[in-house]
This record gives C-alpha cells, structure tokens and sequence, in this order.
C-alpha cells in the first residue's frame, strides 16, 4: 500500500473516530467555549501562582513548575489559534487570545508570522527549508551546542541561521523551493522575532551573567557586576522575570527537546506524512511531557488530522495511536538521537 493510501486511510479512521466521541460527548461540539475556558483557567492559574508566589505562599520552585505547566497549555491554545480553530468569524476575540497567549509566552516569536512558518511546516515538514523545526535544532547532531540551544530561538537561531539559508538557496537551485518562498521565509524568521522575542531573551542573557557574577564574587572575593543602570533594571524586572521567563525557559526547553526529536528531517519521501513524525512518549520524556502538555504523544496525530482541536486529540489519542501503529507510524524510535534526526541512516557528511 503506497504512502498517499494509507496517510488518507489514517486520517478517515482518526476522523471516525472523533466523529464518534463527539457523538457520545456533544459538549466537545462547542469548541469556542471549550478554547475560551481553558485559556481564561490558565491565565489565572498563572496569575493566581504568581501572587501566591510574591506574597511568599508559594516556594519559587512550585511556582515554576506550575506556571510553566499552564503556559505549556497556552501553548496549545496558541496552536488551535494558528489554525483558526477559535472564533474564527469573531476576529476580535480570537485575536485578543493570540495577544494574551503571546504577552504570557514573550520568548516564543510572533504568533502572527508563525502561522505562515506553521503552514509551510505542515506543507514541507522535514526538509531543508522547514524554518520552524530547524529553529529548535531539529535535523543538527546531537551536541553540547544543541543541548545548550535548545531552549534558545535568538542566539541558538543566529548559530543556525547561515547554514539554513545556504540550505535553502541550494534548495531554490535544485528547484525545490521557489525563490518568493526563500525571500518571503528569510524575511519574516527575522521579523518573529523582533522586537518581544529578541528583547525577552536579552533581559534572561543579563539576569543569568548577573547571577554568575555573583557566585563568582562570593567565592573568589571579587567585585564584579554590571552598571547600576543594568542592576536596576534587572531589579524592576524580578517578579516578571521569575514568574514569566524563567518558568518559559523551562516549557520552552521541553516542548523544544520533545518536538524537535519527534519530527524526523533531511530524507522524508517528499508528501509522506509517515515520515515526519513518530510518537514519543517513552518513560523518561515524561518529566519533559507535563510541560509541552504531553506534545510527543499527540503531535503525530496533528500531522495527519490537522483541523482538530489538542483537547480532542488527548481524549481520543489511544484510538488515534492504535490507528497510526496499523498504518506503520513509528513509535520511539530512539534512534533518532544517533542518527540527527533522519528517518534513516546517513553517512557521516550530515551537518
């Protein structure tokens, strides 16, 4: 059975399947409230953390970990938005919810430009020129540079960044990506991530070197630091920082880890959904999962279904599982990390 048959196989049996579970549970038809509530009850879970957190209830750690659990779910709300699965002909609102889900994730890029990045990776997922999955180190050889990166779009993206245009320009010359697209992809990877992105990121390189100078001070007696000005900026910023970045680094570092090592790149059959993904939901991901709401486990069914929201996805994922293994999608494939991310074995000139 070739790959076009099966991928049209999986997704009619994963829409039958959705189709009864909304059948059996009507309430799943109203997805506007659904969306809503779920982003309204995150929003202030984190505000409710965070308050917990500045009147020392809650121990900064805890406080963390939740808000970055929240946020990881925002981050699916994000995902629903991108394709227009909320309030799609009431505009205002569904744009509000795409500002709200950004101002609470500020290291992640401009959720407007990256549904044209998100579109492109479902349409080219894998190759040389899916900007999106490239920016979080899918496709790169597993390193200290990677693990280091992996959280980071700005300076991890600038470390990339010329080998991905070299990349896609070798791909106009082969005539596997028209030269608009190149430009138009080359043009808009900036502008998601200026100016939020870029200034989210910098505040966090300031608070880190600000932090290891005073570890080295307490240690080697030293009086390094940075001009008051940076001090008091830093300081006006604590409790965003604390409540905002650190527990965004931590969601983001996950989701990151998690996609980029699910999505297969660099020798996918062109067309061939099969080939993109696997499910990843081993035992020691799980840690990693609570904070990408469980993305390893439910992605690969988006490849395949894509106009369903990640709610849906979760309460019906064992079905959709049992239907993907049938057609031949992988499941943890570990491999992978040997490999770079290929769907097969390479020879050493892999970048």
């Amino acid at each position: 059975m070739k790959h076009q048959e099966k991928s049209r196989y999986i997704r009619k049996e994963i829409n039958q399947s959705y189709q009864e579970l909304k059948e059996q549970y009507p309430l799943l038809k109203r997805q506007d409230s659904i969306g809503f509530s779920i982003f309204l009850l995150s929003i202030i879970a984190i505000i409710a953390t965070s308050v917990g957190w500045y009147e020392a209830i809650i121990p900064t750690w805890l406080m963390i970990i939740m808000n970055a659990f929240f946020m990881g779910v925002l981050h699916e709300i994000e995902h629903d938005l991108i394709h227009w699965l909320y309030f799609k002909k009431q505009k205002p609102i569904h744009h509000f919810m795409l500002l709200s889900v950004w101002i609470l994730r500020p290291l992640t890029i401009n959720p407007w430009i990256r549904r044209t990045l998100h579109y492109h990776h479902h349409k080219f997922s894998g190759t040389l020129h899916d900007v999106e999955e490239r920016g979080v180190t899918n496709g790169e050889r597993w390193s200290i540079k990677r693990l280091l990166t992996t959280a980071d779009i700005v300076l991890g993206g600038l470390l990339r960044l010329q080998q991905m245009f070299k990349d896609m320009d070798r791909e106009v010359e082969n005539g596997n990506l028209k030269k608009e697209t190149s430009l138009t992809l080359k043009r808009i990877t900036f502008l998601s991530l200026i100016p939020v992105t870029i200034l989210a990121h910098v505040i966090l390189y300031l608070f880190f070197a600000d932090l290891l100078l005073h570890w080295i001070n307490a240690r080697m007696m030293t009086d390094f630091g940075f001009p008051s000005y940076i001090e008091n900026i830093l300081s006006s910023l604590h409790v965003v920082i604390y409540t905002i970045f650190l527990p965004n680094l931590l969601r983001q570092f996950c989701l990151h880890f998690i996609t980029s090592n699910m999505h297969y790149f660099g020798d996918i059959e062109e067309g061939n959904v099969i080939e993109q993904t696997q499910v990843l939901n081993v035992w020691w991901t799980f840690p990693m999962q609570v904070f990408c709401f469980f993305f390893g486990w439910t992605h690969s069914i988006h490849h395949f279904v894509v106009n369903e929201t990640f709610y849906v996805r979760h309460i019906g994922r064992k079905q959709a599982q049992e239907i993907l293994r049938k057609y031949g999608v992988r499941f943890n494939d570990l491999g992978t990390f040997r490999r770079a991310n290929r769907f097969r074995e390479f020879s050493n000139k892999v970048n």
